[in-house]
């Protein structure tokens, strides 16, 4: 059985993939905890859809944002070890494709969207912000020179494309309430 409780972290320090060591406050933990989140709020709203296709579709980003936080997580003399492959330009095609095969069934409005016109859409609009949030932090750690994957931030920049078009797709056949 799992260990949850481990006591290493009551210190402030956690570990990495690898042996290096961090403060709980170092930028790629608090880039893990930000796509743990993203990761987290694509499956509130994945249990909030009823379609095997928008089901599939966020499930399969949700396993790819696991391989991001296993690249983030590890460290230079481990990434060698790593069993799964980091984010790479066919996931960026991927999430691009993806996008456009769901606009070809929705149409995208040229104004604000205000979110919760259905449970599924307003989830999917939550996940969106979250995504950004994460990827305004991963922008940060780029221009800083702490990730070296070049692919890294058009992933997430195009998962919140994908999750955005995903909430108008879902509440394509809701009538939109009118603002006041």
């Amino acid at each position: 059985m799992a260990k949850v409780t481990t006591r290493t972290g009551d210190l402030g320090y956690t570990g990495l993939l690898g042996s290096e060591r961090v403060p709980k406050y170092d930028a790629r933990i608090e880039a893990l905890g930000l796509v743990d989140e993203a990761t987290s709020a694509l499956g509130l709203a994945r249990a909030s859809v009823s379609e095997p296709r928008v089901r599939s579709l966020i499930l399969r980003q949700q396993e790819a944002l696991y391989r991001l936080m296993a690249e983030l997580a590890t460290t230079p003399e481990a990434a060698g070890k790593l069993q799964m492959s980091g984010i790479s330009e066919t996931d960026v095609s991927g999430l691009e494709a993806a996008t456009e095969d769901l606009k070809r069934d929705v149409d995208i409005a040229n104004r604000f969207i205000i979110p919760g016109e259905t449970m599924a859409g307003a989830a999917l609009d939550l996940a969106r912000t979250v995504i950004r949030r994460a990827e305004r932090h991963l922008a940060r750690m780029v221009h800083h020179g702490e990730i070296g994957n070049p692919n890294l931030l058009p992933f997430v920049n195009r998962l919140s494309d994908l999750v955005f078009v995903l909430a108008r797709y879902v509440e394509r056949n809701h009538p939109t309430e009118a603002p006041p």
